[in-house]
């Protein structure tokens, strides 16, 4: 990044303590405001807030009880191809557009948000005990919506023009190990377009553009752990932009311009 995106401020990472176990109803910005409260830190404007989609989907209610559902012939396939519980598959169907590709341990699939993910982002980890992988959780219906009314929620409270981004954790083609991605974002430019800017020599850039917004879920999402540590909301200060605020949807790559499709 150039001069232009960083201030004068260092970049630093502060992950919130003290959010507890949310619950279906509960209101994650109340929830992030109370743990800023406990950390004395106020939110100031292009402060970015990276909130897990678990805790999300959590509020949302986005649990889905697996020993409920009836396995269509096509999950009940897909589950003899995968090995995965065929109930499993059939949530995970009802979530998908299309089936990117199945095999032993593996199926991956285009969501209704137009995200291509493992087991459509259906998650069972960090669930409470007593659910045994009976249910299991959905990714939010509408990320950028939940982004942006918790950023409309925290920009008036601490009265400042704040970013939110929802984070999540997902495997790539090519390299090993999870990375944190923005499924969701308001109030931040989620793709930066660098194109036309001029390079160090003079050279204006012709592909350039930049996902911010993966690069501010990536850094926070390495903070706040992914196991059992507890810490599913950071704040990210120090980062400056110029570019026109853009959702998380436009991260995601058209069809027709997609070369492994």
């Amino acid at each position: 990044m150039d001069t232009e995106t960083l201030s004068d401020r260092p970049l630093t990472i502060l992950t919130l303590a003290g959010i507890p176990q949310v619950q279906p109803g509960d209101d994650v910005a109340e929830l992030l405001i109370e743990a800023l409260a406990g950390s004395t830190t106020a939110l100031r404007t292009h402060d970015i807030v990276v909130v897990t989609s678990k805790i999300v989907s959590k509020a949302e209610g986005r649990y889905v009880d697996l020993s409920a559902l009836q396995p269509s012939e096509r999950a009940r396939e897909l589950a003899q191809i995968t090995g995965k519980d065929a109930r499993l598959v059939e949530a995970i169907l009802r979530e998908a557009v299309e089936v990117i590709r199945a095999k032993p341990n593996v199926l991956i699939v285009a969501t209704h948000q137009g995200l291509i993910l493992a087991n459509a982002g259906i998650d069972q980890s960090n669930l409470e005990v007593a659910d045994h992988g009976r249910r299991a959780l959905l990714l939010p219906a509408q990320p950028d919506a939940s982004a942006q009314r918790i950023k409309d929620r925290l920009d008036r409270h601490f009265r400042a023009e704040v970013g939110v981004v929802v984070s999540d954790s997902v495997g790539r083609p090519w390299r090993l190990g999870t990375v944190g991605i923005a499924i969701g974002a308001a109030g931040v430019p989620a793709l930066w377009d660098r194109r036309g800017e001029k390079d160090l020599s003079g050279r204006p850039l012709e592909v350039t553009e930049v996902a911010f917004a993966d690069a501010v879920a990536a850094m926070a999402v390495l903070a706040m752990g992914e196991a059992a540590e507890g810490r599913p909301a950071a704040l990210v200060r120090g980062l400056e932009w110029t570019a026109k605020v853009r959702s998380a949807a436009a991260l995601v790559r058209p069809k027709a311009v997609d070369l492994f499709r």
